[in-house]
C-alpha cells in the first residue's frame, strides 16, 4: 500500500522531508502547498503545481497524510485543519506557538480519525535511544543532574533569529530529552537570555529545569558561535546519576573536511545525502510514522502530550527570563 503525502511549507526543511520520502518504500509525495513561489525544478517527481490554499489542500481526496513544515507560528492552523479533514498528520517541532494551541491540538487529535506525531528527531538518534536504554536499565543509578548545549555558528543562527528563539528552536530538543529520561516534567523553571546581535530574538538562551528536589537539568542554546567553529551544530548532552554518568556527543560527526576556508564537520547522522537519497535519523523517524499508519496504532516513541509539554516548558523558561525569576511549572492535564 502506497501512502500518499502532501507537504505544507516547502522551504529548506520541507524539501529535506520530501527528499527522505522519495527514498522511502511505500511513500509518495503527490502534493505541495506553499504561500511562496517554488522553483519547478525543486518539486518532487510527479508534482506539477503548487497549492496556495491550505483548506483546499487538506481536503484533497487523494492525500492520506499531511506533513506540516511551515513557520512554527503557523503550525496550529495547518495541523488543526489537517486533523479536522480526517488526514494523518506529521507535524514538525515545535508543536505550536503557545501552550493553549498545543492543548487545543491535543483535544482535536483525540477525536480525529487520523494518526498524529510531532517530529522530535532526537528521539530517533541511535545514541540517544541507547542512552535512554542504559538509564532505564539502571546503569547510572538515579538521575541527579543533566546538562546540555545545542549551539550554532553565527551564520546559521542569524538565518533563524528573526523566526524563532534559540530555546524554542533548539532548546526544546534537550528539554524534551531530559523529561523523556526523567519520565516527567519539571516542577520549576528558570530561564535567562542575552541579546548580542540585532535580531528579533535574543541569540543566547539558557534554562534550568528543576525536577522537585530529585534532579536538575541545564539547557544551553547559543546561536552566535564564531563562524570558524567546525561543527554544523555543537550538541552535547551529559547525564549524571548516583552510580555513574553518560554523555551523548553529537558535535563530532565522524567526518571532517578541511579546505582553504577551514575545517567543517559534515552531517552524518540526521539527514545525510547518500547515493541520491536522504538517510539518517529523519528517515528512521518518517519510516516509524509510516509503520504506525499501516498498523493503525498511535506513535509511542513520541506522544503528542510529550511534544506539547516540551513547548510549554521552554515558553515558561522564556517567561521566566522576562520576569528575571524562577517560575513554577504546572504540567499539562
Amino acid at each position: 500500500m502506497t501512502i500518499r503525502w502532501g507537504i505544507i511549507g516547502f522551504g529548506r526543511f520541507g524539501r529535506i522531508h520530501a527528499d527522505v520520502l522519495a527514498g522511502l518504500d511505500g511513500a509518495e509525495v503527490i502534493g505541495i502547498c506553499s504561500r511562496r513561489e517554488v522553483e519547478p525544478s525543486l518539486l518532487p517527481a510527479g508534482v506539477v503545481s503548487v497549492d496556495r490554499d491550505v483548506e483546499h489542500f487538506v481536503n484533497r481526496q487523494d492525500l492520506d497524510v499531511i506533513l506540516v513544515a511551515t513557520h512554527w507560528r503557523d503550525h496550529f492552523a495547518a495541523a488543526s485543519s489537517a486533523l479536522n479533514a480526517g488526514k494523518h498528520l506529521f507535524l514538525e517541532k515545535p508543536m505550536a506557538a503557545t501552550r493553549e494551541e498545543c492543548e487545543q491540538l491535543l483535544a482535536i487529535a483525540e477525536r480525529a480519525r487520523g494518526i498524529s506525531m510531532v517530529g522530535h528527531i532526537c528521539r530517533f538518534d541511535a545514541r540517544v535511544w541507547m542512552a535512554r536504554e542504559a538509564i532505564l536499565a539502571g546503569q547510572i543509578g538515579r538521575i541527579v543532574y543533566m546538562r546540555s548545549r545545542r549551539n550554532l555558528p553565527v551564520a546559521p543562527g542569524s538565518v533563524r533569529l528573526d523566526k524563532v528563539s534559540p530555546l524554542i528552536g533548539d532548546g526544546v530538543h534537550d528539554a524534551d530529552l531530559m523529561m523523556w529520561f526523567m519520565g516527567r516534567g519539571p516542577s520549576r523553571v528558570y530561564g535567562t537570555t542575552v541579546k548580542t546581535h540585532r535580531f528579533t530574538f535574543d541569540d543566547i538562551g539558557c534554562a534550568w529545569l528543576h525536577f522537585d528536589s530529585a534532579a536538575v537539568g541545564y539547557v544551553e542554546t547559543v546561536w552566535c558561535l564564531p563562524e570558524t567553529s567546525p561543527t554544523v551544530i555543537d550538541a552535547h548532552l551529559e547525564v549524571i546519576g548516583t552510580e555513574g554518568k553518560l554523555a551523548i556527543d553529537c558535535s563530532v560527526t565522524g567526518l571532517e573536511i578541511t579546505t582553504s576556508k577551514g575545517v567543517k564537520r559534515s552531517d552524518t547522522d540526521y539527514w545525510p545525502l547518500i547515493d541520491g537519497y536522504r538517510q539518517g535519523a529523519l528517515r528512521d523517524e518518517l519510516r516509524y510514522f509510516v509503520d504506525c499508519i499501516r498498523r493503525g496504532v498511535c506513535p509511542r516513541r513520541v506522544t503528542l502530550r510529550e511534544a506539547a509539554r516540551a513547548v510549554a516548558v521552554m515558553l515558561r523558561a522564556e517567561e521566566s527570563a522576562k520576569e528575571n525569576r524562577p517560575l513554577d511549572f504546572e504540567d499539562l492535564a
